[in-house]
């Protein structure tokens, strides 16, 4: 198979139906809604790191934004490829959004990385006659997952990958004999 049919292969995918993009595409959005919630619940009640509340809150709320900016017709152009690029000049704005906010989300997630892990494991323990800072568990544990839980997807990911390279490797050698 030469490369350009396997690229017309591999644009020619099957999508998946609608009620299966809804649900995925809320399923998505409960991890947002869920830090936007704990970070508005606990937002005074851990003085020893203070921006990590507000941490939940920003990524929750430009995660959100960010599903919600996938779902738009603009997002993709139906006559072009994914490859291809945006062509209308709205197209063009909803990408140029899109990473933007995706840029803005990396690194606030690398600044919340620094307030998560700088005071692994704090003081749980909030004591009125003792005015040592601490940081509620439920909204240090949450941040601190939910952090932790990016870097194991993307280690599956990576793996994942490299597996998958490895097999198109391994599969798509060619034999001796194929005059290639």
């Amino acid at each position: 198979m030469s490369s350009r049919a396997f690229i017309q292969r591999i644009r020619r995918t099957p999508q998946p139906s609608t009620p299966a993009l809804a649900c995925s595409k809320l399923a998505i959005c409960v991890l947002p809604v869920a830090q936007i919630a704990i970070g508005a619940v606990y937002l005074e009640d851990c003085p020893l790191q203070h921006y990590i509340p507000i941490y939940l809150i920003v990524v929750g709320v430009f995660g959100l934004a960010l599903a919600v900016l996938s779902c738009l017709p603009c997002a993709q152009s139906p006559e072009r490829g994914p490859l291809d690029g945006p062509s209308t000049p709205l197209g063009r704005v909803c990408a140029a959004w899109s990473l933007l906010t995706s840029l803005f989300l990396f690194c606030w997630f690398i600044a919340g990385n620094v307030w998560i892990y700088s005071i692994y494991e704090p003081n749980y323990i909030r004591n009125s006659t003792n005015a040592e800072p601490y940081c509620d568990k439920t909204v240090y544990l949450f941040a601190f997952w939910t952090t932790t839980l990016i870097y194991i997807l993307l280690a599956l990911s990576l793996v994942g990958g490299c597996c998958g390279l490895f097999c198109l490797c391994l599969c798509g050698q060619a034999d001796p004999d194929d005059n290639i």
